[in-house]
C-alpha cells in the first residue's frame, strides 16, 4: 500500500474505498488523487476512505465537502477508534473536491468522482487526477476527461431510435411498442 500511484482499496466491513493517489514525492498539481465513492452517503463512505488513508497520511482528523452533491453532511463520523470531523463549505470549495486534514502531514485534496459515473470514465478521471503533471481542478477534470458520465441511450444494431433503456430491453427479449406505420 506504499506505492501511491497504484489504485488503492480498503475495506471497513462490506464497504470499500476506491482511490487512486498521486505519488507523494511527485505532486505538483492541484489534486492529490481521486476518490470514487459508491454512494452519496458520507456516514457510510468516509470510514472506508479515512481507514485507507490513515496509514499513508497519518490519522485523518477532518474532512470538508461542498454540500451541493451530499444530501446529508454529518458533523462527525467514527473511524477505527477515533472521530473524524466533517464540515461543509459552499462556494469556497469546488463541489467535486474533498479536503482531508491529518495531524502529521497537513491537507490533501481529492477529486470526487460522482458515484453514478460509468466505470470506464471513472477510471480515466482517477488516472488523470493522480497524474503528478495534472494542472486541472476537480471540476475542470470532470468537464474534459473521458466519455460522458452516464450513457443516456445505446443504439444497437437493428433497433429503432427509442427511449433510453429501451435498446437494452429489446436486447434482453423485450419488445418496444411502436405505432403502426401510416397507410395511404
Amino acid at each position: 500500500m506504499t506505492v501511491l500511484d497504484e489504485s488503492t482499496t480498503a475495506s471497513t466491513g462490506s464497504w470499500t474505498a476506491r482511490l487512486r493517489l498521486t505519488p507523494t514525492n511527485r505532486r505538483s498539481g492541484p489534486l492529490d488523487g481521486a476518490w470514487w465513492p459508491c454512494s452519496r452517503d458520507l456516514v457510510r463512505e468516509l470510514p472506508a476512505l479515512t481507514a485507507a488513508l490513515d496509514p499513508l497520511w497519518g490519522r485523518i482528523t477532518s474532512v470538508t465537502v461542498n454540500p451541493a452533491y451530499w444530501p446529508v453532511i454529518p458533523r462527525k463520523v467514527p473511524v477505527n477508534g477515533h472521530v473524524v470531523r466533517v464540515g461543509a463549505f459552499g462556494a469556497e470549495q469546488d463541489p467535486h473536491e474533498l479536503f482531508l486534514a491529518s495531524y502529521t502531514v497537513g491537507r490533501w485534496d481529492l477529486l470526487i468522482v460522482p458515484p453514478e459515473t460509468a466505470p470506464d470514465r471513472a477510471a480515466a478521471l482517477m488516472l488523470a487526477a493522480a497524474d503528478p503533471h495534472n494542472s486541472l481542478t476537480a471540476s475542470g477534470l470532470l468537464k474534459t476527461v473521458g466519455p460522458p458520465a452516464v450513457a443516456c441511450s445505446r443504439r444497437m444494431a437493428g433497433t429503432r431510435n427509442v427511449a433510453p433503456g429501451a435498446a437494452e430491453w429489446e436486447s434482453e427479449g423485450g419488445a418496444v411498442r411502436t405505432a403502426p406505420a401510416p397507410t395511404r
